[in-house]
């Protein structure tokens, strides 16, 4: 049921985001060919942890998710958007490719995100906003 018009929704909680969070992380690996060896790289969790919650949100149940993964997926989502907007015909191909950049010294995007920090994924989500911004 909606809410009346005068009456706010209620909040969604960080275990709701987290599953849907998760639910699109899904869609986005399945979009851009993620072995499961790529996906726990670019989440940093344990197989254990990632296998556990991947379940409970494909189940469509709510994940208690860290504030490190919750930064890692909202990173991802913007690379994702900004990749769709950009490269709409195959967006998945630029993120395995080889770049030109100095950013990425030759390798494919791919590669910098999956690089361990956190930070490497914000300095790819930062190019790409930038070259929508017409910077890059």
């Amino acid at each position: 049921m909606l809410p009346a018009r005068n009456e706010p929704a209620a909040p969604i909680s960080r275990a709701q985001m987290g599953g849907a969070g998760l639910r699109a992380f899904q869609g986005i690996a399945r979009e851009w060919q993620l072995t499961p060896k790529e996906q726990l790289a670019l989440l940093a969790v344990p197989e254990t942890t990632y296998r556990r919650w991947k379940t409970a949100a494909l189940a469509g149940k709510d994940v208690a998710l860290d504030p490190g993964t919750f930064e890692r997926l909202g990173y991802i989502l913007g690379i994702y958007k900004n990749l769709h907007i950009l490269l709409p015909q195959n967006p998945a191909q630029w993120i395995r490719n080889p770049n030109s950049n100095p950013i990425f010294g030759g390798k494919p995007a791919l590669h910098r995100m999956m690089a361990g920090n956190v930070a490497d994924l914000f300095v790819v989500r930062q190019y790409l906003d930038a070259w929508r911004g017409g910077w890059a």
